[in-house]
């Protein structure tokens, strides 16, 4: 049986439970910091998750953890046995597969649109992003805010097209490409990739050719799918 993460004296979740202050409910911020950290494999496929230390851990009643647990249930991300335990699902490669369907159908179209009548601000705060993951290419160590970056220049693009909430969904409904994705960067040559993909998609953004920015969309996301074999290969415990 795979060890409670949670039942050791590691102080990791009380320090995140705090960020946000009273601006955000509870449940959200339980279910925000878990799923940070499931996306991220610190809490690993199979874990048991109790609700009871969750709600000591995070320093609150356990309503709001049964909140973000049903939530993280709806992503997919675990399951809950009745009167028994909630475990971290394992990485179903037939969901990544529907999640990146999903993913590329609604991105290719987001930049399409950009290029067709984009917000230059929104463009401008892209390319920003953009010069920030330069400095980090192949920084194993800050491989982590790489991946911050990369999602804020994905929303970038849909805060051009003024759908930031579509953004939210697509990002809760795809955990497991998500977890894929988070097995794919630390490869060799990953990030410079990821980067060159960036700067293609914004310059076919801002030529104004649709075709060309849904090619390069669609190519950028279709990366760590073509590597799933491989990948699952080498980490066969964290898939079904």
């Amino acid at each position: 049986m795979t060890k409670n993460p949670f039942s050791t004296a590691d102080n990791t979740l009380s320090e995140p439970a705090l960020r946000g202050g009273g601006r955000v409910p509870t449940s959200s911020r339980v279910y925000r910091e878990l799923r940070e950290r499931i996306i991220a494999l610190d809490i690993p496929p199979d874990a048991i998750l109790v609700r009871s230390d969750l709600a000591e851990r995070f320093d609150v009643s356990q309503s709001p953890v049964r909140e973000a647990i049903l939530r993280l249930e709806q992503d997919g991300l675990v399951i809950s046995y009745p009167q028994s335990r909630t475990v971290v699902t394992r990485i179903d490669p037939a969901r990544v597969r529907e999640e990146h369907f999903l993913r590329t159908a609604v991105e290719c179209e987001v930049v399409r649109r950009l290029a067709e009548a984009g917000d230059p601000e929104a463009l401008k705060k892209a390319r920003g992003f953009l010069k920030m993951q330069e400095a980090l290419v192949d920084d194993m160590d800050q491989v982590d805010l790489f991946k911050q970056l990369d999602e804020a220049f994905h929303e970038a693009l849909f805060s051009g097209v003024n759908q930031p909430n579509l953004h939210r969904h697509i990002q809760a409904r795809c955990g497991h490409l998500a977890r894929l994705r988070t097995l794919d960067l630390p490869s060799p040559g990953k990030t410079a990739q990821v980067l060159a993909a960036h700067r293609s998609v914004m310059d076919a953004i801002e030529a104004g050719d649709g075709d060309l920015s849904v090619r390069t969309m669609r190519e950028h996301l279709s990366g760590s799918l073509r590597r799933m074999p491989q990948i699952v290969e080498e980490h066969l415990e964290l898939f079904c």
